[in-house]
């Protein structure tokens, strides 16, 4: 590709290292294939961007169990969709943050079109092979350091805004890189500490958190609602609004979201976790304050709540005990209690033993054998993909054998349904757990045993509360960072199709965002577990009161960088809060510092490695030798 565009823009080059501008519109037809290798960059940067960064910011709501992975494809998937659709941004930036003067292009559009083309190839190309690897950066970073690059490359290093720039610099980027996940950090704490004071350090913590929760509802969707406000609807406007007019919105719609949950929420909870009913259906939140007269039945003994346990086996974590005394059958409970953790403790001793015969990859191959042959148990599509995957090995000898031709043609429609599907059958949290007996299995096995563990019925609380807060995180990415993807596309379409170098702010037609928040989707149904398996309770251990503490507390971030116009990585805010709750456990033994120390290295590691790739294609190509006309 690189050697068909140092033959092909041969005309564009001259005419660049000339000075001279376009003499004619129509010269850009000769340059369409600029615009498809664009395009198809721009499409796989979006991919990218969900399999990595909404992966990411997802991978808190499914490490706490609040919601599957199934879920969080579907609500994902709409709320992105919304939210790029529906207020995204109708402007695209096209020197992304200020970083390269207009001046640059001299009004050569051709020019414009190969540099923004560059930068997506190298920033799609980084975070392609981060995603394989299942590292995590972001994608917003990696595309500015490319676009740096690519001007280093067109216009020398001297004329790059390196400094601050009035926060659309370089200088401000690199400050928002140390800054917002410490900030982040702060402010997850500081939220997760007010529910652990106020529900989980007490005696009986069940009415407190039945009883609270209309208040954390109304501090998640002031959150939320200035999130769209400042972060989600610029074409709107309602950033541009008085303070009076923001503050009215914002509280009316969070004392209105309270008033709901006080009204409905609180009398089902009630029911459900205080009465333990389990004939209380999900629909009869309906019947609000009804509820609290609906008498328990005769025999409740326990809620009918999830299991929110990082690490499940046969039991179920123990819940908080039902106010009453001591039951007629708690002695044959506690005798079935005993021969169930014997149980598990020989399981786990047995699986120590076996550990101590097997490498490190014997290990690893034995946890993938077990997966796959569970997999191929799968009724459906999927099932049936995955044995034929089984069943149809390769025989001796290279792939263009014609036996070997042969079983690939049975194979691939198998290795397309299993590539599409196999995310919706993937355990992320054993994959976060590691593998028993590795060092992985037993580094996050001492995390876990330093995190305290509350009763599913106060963390079932907090799981409605996680999921408002994801989708409005959602939503938001969708309107905001939609322009990550969609801007250096607009701009190559604009140049292309009316032969100018596009303004400092081109219009982006809707149908450009419907294809960019579809590729988005796409890249987190079928990748986004990949970065999710890496984060998450791989980092510290994860429920619904502490997850949508991290999420609340990222939030809280971007709306402060927002207001100074400092650029910041949603992803970025999400791991710092996500270390920040962790350390509320009282020791930094509860964190995988590990892990964090990854994350940071592949943060740095991008801005150069990004703004690398991009200059040095661009300059390539830009000054590549040619035949003489």
């Amino acid at each position: 590709m690189i050697f068909l565009l140092c033959i092909q823009y041969r005309s564009t080059t001259l005419r660049y290292l000339t000075g001279s501008s376009p003499t004619a519109i129509m010269v850009l037809t000769d340059y369409t294939y600029v615009f498809v290798i664009g395009t198809f960059f721009a499409m796989l940067d979006a991919y990218n961007n969900g399999a990595n960064d909404v992966a990411n910011a997802w991978a808190t709501s499914v490490s706490s169990r609040s919601i599957s992975y199934r879920q969080a494809m579907v609500f994902g998937t709409i709320f992105e969709m919304l939210g790029a659709i529906t207020v995204g941004a109708r402007t695209a930036d096209t020197i992304k943050n200020g970083i390269i003067p207009v001046a640059a292009f001299k009004g050569d559009a051709g020019v414009q079109m190969l540099a923004f083309t560059c930068a997506l190839a190298a920033a799609a190309s980084w975070v392609m092979w981060c995603t394989r690897h299942s590292a995590h950066v972001s994608s917003t970073y990696s595309l500015i350091s490319a676009v740096a690059g690519v001007g280093v490359a067109t216009v020398g290093a001297k004329n790059v805004q390196w400094g601050w720039n009035g926060g659309k610099g370089l200088g401000a980027i690199f400050a928002g890189l140390g800054m917002a996940p410490t900030i982040a950090a702060g402010f997850g704490a500081s939220i997760f500490m007010l529910i652990k004071v106020t529900v989980h350090l007490r005696k009986n913590p069940i009415p407190w958190a039945v009883y609270t929760s209309p208040f954390f509802f109304l501090v998640a969707a002031t959150i939320c609602t200035l999130s769209i406000v400042y972060k989600g609807s610029p074409n709107l406007g309602l950033n541009k609004k008085p303070a009076w007019y923001v503050a009215a919105v914002t509280m009316g719609t969070g004392g209105g979201v309270c008033l709901l949950a006080c009204i409905f929420f609180v009398p089902f909870l009630h029911s459900r976790i205080v009465k333990r009913d389990p004939t209380v259906k999900w629909w009869m939140f309906i019947q609000g304050p009804l509820l609290f007269k609906r008498p328990a039945p005769a025999h409740a003994d326990r809620s009918v709540v999830p299991n929110y346990a990082v690490v499940q086996h046969d039991e179920e974590l123990p819940s908080t005990p039902p106010p009453e005394s001591v039951s007629e059958g708690s002695v044959h409970k506690d005798e079935i209690t005993r021969s169930s953790s014997d149980a598990n403790e020989k399981r786990l001793v047995a699986a120590e033993t076996q550990a101590k015969t097997m490498t490190y990859q014997q290990l690893r191959e034995d946890g993938d054998a077990k997966l796959h042959a569970k997999l191929c148990l799968k009724r459906g599509p999927f099932g049936w993909a995955m044995r034929t995957l089984r069943d149809s090995p390769y025989g001796p000898g290279r792939i263009y054998e014609v036996h070997n031709m042969k079983i690939a043609i049975k194979r691939v429609p198998a290795m397309i349904v299993v590539g599409a599907l196999y995310g919706l059958h993937y355990d992320i949290h054993a994959a976060q757990t590691g593998i028993a007996g590795t060092p992985e299995g037993k580094r996050m096995e001492r995390v876990y045993d330093h995190a305290e563990k509350y009763s599913n019925e106060v963390e079932h609380t907090y799981s409605f509360i996680q999921v408002l807060t994801a989708c409005t995180a959602s939503f938001a990415h969708g309107a905001n960072d939609i322009g990550n993807s969609v801007g250096p596309w607009a701009v190559i379409y604009s140049s292309w199709t009316t032969g100018e170098a596009a303004k400092s702010k081109a219009p982006v037609p809707v149908w450009q965002l419907a294809v960019m928040s579809a590729m988005i989707s796409l890249g987190l149904i079928t990748y986004g577990y990949n970065i999710m398996k890496v984060m998450g309770n791989k980092i510290t251990y994860h429920s619904p009161s502490r997850g949508c503490s991290m999420e609340m507390g990222a939030a809280v971030t971007v709306l402060v960088f927002s207001q100074y116009s400092l650029p910041v990585s949603t992803s970025m805010c999400i791991t710092g809060a996500t270390v920040g709750v962790g350390l509320c456990n009282g020791t930094i033994k509860a964190v995988n510092f590990q892990r964090v120390g990854l994350l940071l290295l592949s943060w740095i590691a991008t801005i150069p490695i990004a703004g690398t790739m991009a200059g040095v294609l661009m300059g390539i190509i830009l000054n590549a030798p040619h035949f003489k006309s």
